[in-house]
């Protein structure tokens, strides 16, 4: 689907998705456990339905509630190995694939995962390191990625340098086995907020961690996890684009934000006001890089030059999200430099609009859209269907609030 949008100001009350980094950890948490478990404000994207199909292949049910919530029907004690070893469609959700490949070595001794887009052709090299160490089969091939072995309780070493979904993986599997079992990030730890909302997830099913001082070792404790109620709170990432569409002159009242989340992209709140101020500045994207699309948009638009750093790891999200990022705001007549790890926005006085690429990636179709409202003339947007991965109501929102949008 490609759609024009002709600039228009968007105006109104806007209350952000409910957080799809908290609801994959509730769904697994809750599919893990005995008995059965209430969530409620679940959004039904391409991302989490691909959870809940992969939770459901190790035996997990589930049903919709009267509300915008699911009952979890959990497995309980893991089963023996199965044979043959089950098979997971992970659509092209990185969560979903990077957190079920421990988890089903706990559960089933191993699996076969599969994906669409570029989800396979995403590294799993820290993950592989450990297995070879730990004597785990492991075979990528033709996009299909099998795994086979008993995951053992004991030390797992990974470095802090890389995404924050491999020590959630080993989180929540390891809370499964018989012993206890020690995490050490081997280098300063990133992205640590995403592992304080699995941690937070993980206590409340029943299931402790502890933290050393230094942030840097986990220690994992067996327990059952327990049936549990949960609310799913709304999503800082996706309020980004709608604090940039303000940043952009609209006026939209956002409600519904927790704001002692531990969301690492909370920060969101912080790095609006210093875009705000006027002169050159650098934002590490270290912690949230998924911020990036909506802090473009802003950095385009503001009086001075911003160096975002710290962000090679987008290079491996749904598209190579510096490149389409820094194609992003060239189309519509920004000014931007793309370098290894990061970008350099310039800022200018006027976006002129014209045609962006989604490529296949639903924050690069966001950022264009509120970026449209700031542009003097139409923005086409190709592959417009792209937001179904995570935000399915965004173009009925964006409606709502006053775009102007074309289906072409």
């Amino acid at each position: 689907m490609d759609v024009k949008i002709t600039p228009s100001p968007l105006s109104g009350v806007i209350a952000p998705p409910p957080s799809k980094s908290m609801a994959h950890r509730l769904i697994i948490t809750a599919a893990l456990g005995s008995g059965v478990s209430t969530i409620g404000n679940v959004a039904f994207s391409q991302d989490i339905e691909a959870t809940l199909r992969c939770m459901e292949t190790l035996g997990a049910r589930w049903e919709r509630t009267e509300t915008d919530g699911i009952r979890v029907h959990g497995i309980g004690k893991p089963a023996d190995t199965q044979e043959p070893l089950p098979y997971f469609d992970c659509g092209e959700s990185g969560s979903t694939l990077r957190f079920l490949i421990p988890i089903a070595l706990a559960v089933s001794g191993g699996g076969v995962f599969t994906g669409r887009g570029r989800l396979m052709e995403r590294p799993q090299k820290p993950y592989f390191d450990l297995f070879d160490e730990k004597g785990i089969f492991h075979q990528q091939m033709d996009g299909v990625l099998t795994v086979r072995g008993k995951l053992t309780p004991g030390e797992y070493r990974l470095p802090g340098n890389v995404s924050s979904q491999f020590f959630t993986g080993l989180l929540l599997a390891l809370s499964l086995l018989d012993a206890p079992s020690t995490i050490v990030s081997t280098t300063a730890l990133e992205s640590a907020d995403y592992i304080d909302m699995t941690i937070d997830a993980m206590e409340n099913a029943g299931v402790s961690v502890t933290v050393d001082h230094d942030r840097r070792t986990f220690h994992v404790t067996p327990a059952a996890y327990r049936a549990f109620d949960a609310e799913v709170e709304a999503d800082w990432s996706q309020a980004g684009f709608w604090y940039a569409a303000n940043f952009l002159d609209n006026r939209l009242d956002i409600q519904g934000l927790n704001p002692r989340s531990s969301q690492g992209d909370m920060v969101i709140s912080e790095l609006y006001w210093r875009l705000a101020r006027p002169g050159d500045t650098e934002i590490d994207l270290s912690g949230c890089p998924d911020l990036l699309p909506p802090l473009a948009v802003m950095a385009a638009v503001r009086s001075g030059t911003t160096h975002f750093v710290n962000a090679a790891r987008l290079r491996i999200k749904e598209s190579d999200r510096l490149a389409t990022v820094h194609q992003l705001l060239t189309a519509l007549g920004g000014s931007s430099q793309e370098l290894p790890d990061g970008l350099i926005v310039q800022g200018v006085s006027r976006l002129s609009g014209g045609t962006v690429d989604g490529a296949n990636d639903h924050r690069i179709v966001m950022a264009a859209a509120i970026a449209a409202t700031a542009c003097q003339s139409p923005v086409t947007i190709l592959g417009a269907q792209a937001i179904q991965k995570s935000y399915p109501s965004f173009w009925e929102e964006y409606q709502r609030l006053g775009g102007n949008i074309h289906v072409l």
